[in-house]
């Protein structure tokens, strides 16, 4: 089965840093490198497993990263360890240029927020024709508030390696045709029986790749047509999909 997927969400590697940044709650002026690089690179291996298109830019702030850290692991002066204090003595601190751009970047994301916000004001008084739909592929955006992608994608992760680690030693690939949209609609039902409300990995009963990466997009087009909504009480705790209410 092939498939190729856009989705509108992701504003490239600076985006899906900033996020992960976010999340770790970390300072944006003293990042550490070798967490920074580990959670990135896992997640751009889950984007490689959904056969995300435009992977290339990715790949190539995934090198810089790693390039990076490979600076911070090399010696200094004095024997001394290379903490940016010692950077600031003997050299430039590897990590400014990233810094510079993510900052940068954080400004025009923010700008770019508040223009749409004034839009959405503006647009409130004058109707425009829809959008044309996209010509191929399966589009997903998520709502504004709440979780993004880059959250579906992370779940859509650790789901994969508990799947891994379950998976039986010896099994047979057989090949089938699967229907985003009848997918939808199993999902949908599921939650329907469950009184509207499920785990997230409680939605992929299957180990076959083609499957759960079917369901992972039949949820993101589900959120997209607002159809389900997706919930987390703490960072980092399993996501909840909600059945809404005029589903039901």
């Amino acid at each position: 089965m092939s498939y190729l997927v856009r989705l509108e969400a992701f504003e490239g590697p600076l985006d899906l840093l900033l996020h992960l940044i976010n999340r770790m709650e970390i300072d944006i002026y003293d990042i550490p490198m070798a967490e920074l690089s580990r959670q990135y690179i896992d997640h751009i291996h889950t984007m490689k497993v959904l056969e995300l298109n435009e992977m290339s830019e990715y790949l190539v702030m995934a090198a810089t990263l790693l390039a990076i850290k490979s600076k911070m692991l090399l010696p200094v002066h004095e024997e001394e360890a290379p903490d940016i204090e010692d950077y600031a003595e003997d050299g430039p601190d590897p990590r400014d240029e990233l810094v510079e751009r993510l900052i940068e970047y954080r400004r025009y994301k923010e700008a770019a927020a508040t223009l749409k916000e004034y839009g959405e004001q503006r647009g409130r008084s004058f109707t425009r024709p829809p959008a044309e739909p996209a010509a191929t592929g399966v589009v997903a955006a998520l709502p504004d508030e709440g979780l993004n992608v880059h959250d579906m994608i992370a779940a859509f992760r650790k789901m994969m390696e508990r799947k891994k680690l379950k998976a039986p030693l010896r099994t047979r690939v057989t090949r089938q045709e699967i229907s985003i949209a009848e997918t939808m609609e199993n999902v949908v039902g599921r939650l329907g029986e469950s009184g509207g409300k499920a785990m997230f990995s409680d939605l992929f009963e299957t180990g076959e790749r083609t499957e759960l990466v079917v369901t992972f997009l039949s949820l993101l087009e589900l959120m997209k047509q607002q159809r389900i909504t997706v919930e987390q009480e703490r960072n980092f705790d399993d996501l909840t999909v909600v059945l809404r209410k005029e589903v039901l």
